[in-house]
């Protein structure tokens, strides 16, 4: 939950003033929760992002954040300065401004996002300053470990298309995974930008990852977070975690679809009683 900028001790608003020229202005994030404050922050020195947390979850999601930060080249915004002081942890990041990207079918922006997973696909995930993905996930395959750092949250709001090519922020639940991971956690948000599920798996085929991944890695993952936000549902009024709900509702779908009928059509065709075999029209 945000808290008000009023909260924070003032050690800490000293601290962010020094360091931003003086006397400062914020503007709240219009979303996300992880941090306590989260807010762009106009000061003499320019305009900065600024995170701050004092929670054991956030503090730990916000120094996952930094690591990450820090260990990806170009994507994430760069980390300016940080400090604690009175059990408040504060990153300031540089601040990054553009529209997010329309990841709807043939949107110009998916070629943006493709070459971002591309080289994400590619980034190892050093020592153990991570998420693991029965944790983030809530549930897991042996299939899932691997040694590549993902995002693991890939909505188009935390994307952000800048004259250098596609920006990712909101590195809080960055995750020690197999590749395929990442790209398995953005079919969701490809069907929720107007995909098929069909046609979000054909676009993500692209990416060598999705098709050096077993089939039925893949289905066991889709059943398993389609049954995840459905439980998260029936417990939440939030939009969003029903719009996810359907979403890998609709993906699970598919995937029980694509199943039967390749049942269906691999099955030993019946005979007559005189030898023929009858030919199911479908």
């Amino acid at each position: 939950m945000r808290n008000d900028w009023t909260t924070l001790p003032e050690s800490v608003t000293t601290g962010i003033a020094e360091r931003v020229g003086g006397t400062f202005d914020a503007v709240p994030a219009p979303s996300g929760d992880h941090a306590e404050i989260a807010s762009t922050v106009n000061g003499p020195a320019g305009q900065v992002f600024v995170k701050a947390a004092s929670g054991e979850l956030s503090v730990r999601s916000l120094r996952y954040e930094l690591a990450a930060t820090r260990t990806i080249d170009r994507h994430p915004p760069a980390v300016l300065w940080h400090f604690e002081s009175e059990g408040w942890l504060v990153v300031a990041t540089e601040h990054l401004a553009g529209p997010h990207p329309d990841l709807s079918p043939g949107s110009p922006d998916l070629d943006l996002l493709a070459a971002t997973l591309t080289a994400l696909q590619e980034t190892p995930a050093p020592g153990k300053t991570w998420f693991t993905p029965a944790a983030r996930l809530g549930f897991t395959h042996p299939a899932m470990d691997g040694e590549t750092l993902i995002h693991s949250d890939l909505n188009p709001a935390n994307l952000i298309v800048t004259p250098l090519g596609l920006r990712i922020v909101d590195w809080a639940w960055a995750t020690k995974a197999a590749a395929w991971v990442e790209l398995a956690l953005l079919v969701p948000w490809l069907i929720g930008s107007g995909h098929s599920a069909e046609q979000a798996e054909e676009w993500i085929a692209q990416l060598p990852a999705w098709t050096a991944t077993g089939r039925q890695v893949l289905d066991d993952f889709a059943s398993r977070n389609a049954t995840k936000w459905a439980a998260k549902s029936r417990q939440s009024g939030e939009t969003w975690v029903h719009d996810l709900e359907v979403w890998t509702g609709e993906w699970a779908d598919d995937v029980r679809f694509s199943v039967g009928v390749h049942r269906f059509e691999s099955a030993p065709q019946p005979l007559d009683p005189a030898g023929t075999v009858f030919t199911f029209l479908h």
